[in-house]
C-alpha cells in the first residue's frame, strides 16, 4: 500500500524544483495535491505534467489575502487537510555592507512570514496524524558569504519547528525541518549560478549536488506515518555539507 493513499496535501512554491518534484513522489505515494506558486505557467506546466490528482493556485505567500484564497479552495473541494509542506523560499547573495531594507523584507515576507501564515492557516484543517514540513537550509546552522539574511531566515524556520512542536502538544499533529543542501533547482541557480552549486556539490562526503527527487524523498518520509514518532527535529538531506 501506498504510504500517503487518501492524504490531502499542500505544497507552496510547489511550480519547480524541489516543491514539484515532492508533489510528484507525494502523488506516486497516492496523496492528491495542491501546489501554490507566483507563476501561473509553471503551474500549469506542474499540472499538466502531473496529472489528475494535482491541483494549483496562483499566489504568493507574502501575500495573506492570498494564503487564504489557497485554503479556501483547498477547504471547498477536500473538506481537510493531512500534509503541510511550506516549501516556498527566496534568498539573493548580497554581502553585509550592501544589504537594504527591501532585500530584508523581500526574503523575510517569503521564508519567515510566509512560512507562519501558511501554517497557521492550515491548522483549522488538520487533526490526528498530520504532519507538517517546514524547508529550512544548510545554511541555517552554517556562515556562508553574502547570504547572511537568508541564513537567518532559515534559522528562523528552525525554531518556528521547535516552538511550534511545543504549540501543537495533544493535537496528533507533527511539525520538523526538512534542511536541503546543495540542490540544483531552478531558483538555485538564478540565486548562486549552476556552477558554484555543482561544485559545492561537488565538495560534501557524497560528492555530488543533490536532485531535488532526493530531497522529495525525505519529504515523503515525514510525511508519512513511518515518522510518527518525529516532531521538532530537523533532518538534513545535504550530501553531509553542514554535518563534518
Amino acid at each position: 500500500m501506498n504510504r500517503l493513499d487518501g492524504k490531502t496535501a499542500v505544497i507552496t512554491g510547489g511550480g519547480t524544483g524541489i516543491g514539484l518534484a515532492t508533489a510528484k513522489r507525494f502523488i506516486e505515494e497516492g496523496a492528491f495535491v495542491y501546489i501554490m506558486g507566483r507563476r501561473q505557467a509553471p503551474l500549469d506546466a506542474a499540472v499538466a505534467a502531473l496529472g489528475p490528482n494535482a491541483r494549483a493556485v496562483q499566489g504568493s505567500v507574502s501575500d495573506p489575502d492570498d494564503i487564504a484564497r489557497f485554503f479556501e479552495t483547498v477547504k471547498a473541494e477536500r473538506g481537510t487537510l493531512d500534509i503541510v509542506f511550506a516549501n516556498a523560499g527566496f534568498g539573493e547573495l548580497v554581502p553585509l555592507g550592501q544589504i537594504t531594507s527591501d532585500q530584508y523584507d523581500r526574503v523575510f515576507d517569503v521564508n519567515v512570514k510566509g512560512v507562519l501564515f501558511t501554517v497557521q492557516a492550515a491548522l483549522p484543517l488538520m487533526g490526528e496524524g498530520g504532519s507538517i514540513i517546514l524547508t529550512g537550509s544548510t545554511t541555517g546552522v552554517m556562515g556562508t558569504p553574502a547570504f547572511s539574511v537568508y541564513s537567518a531566515s532559515k534559522a528562523a524556520v528552525r525554531n518556528f519547528a521547535r516552538s511550534w512542536a511545543q504549540d501543537l502538544r495533544g493535537t496528533g499533529i507533527r511539525v520538523n525541518v526538512l534542511s536541503p543542501g546543495p540542490t540544483l533547482t531552478e531558483l538555485a541557480e538564478e540565486a548562486v549560478g549552476r556552477d558554484a552549486m555543482i561544485e559545492m556539490g561537488a565538495g560534501t562526503p557524497i560528492g555530488h549536488v543533490g536532485a531535488p527527487s532526493e530531497i522529495a524523498a525525505v519529504a515523503a518520509f515525514l510525511a508519512s506515518s513511518d515518522s510518527s514518532f518525529m516532531t521538532g527535529s530537523e533532518v538534513f538531506a545535504d550530501g553531509g555539507l553542514a554535518q563534518i
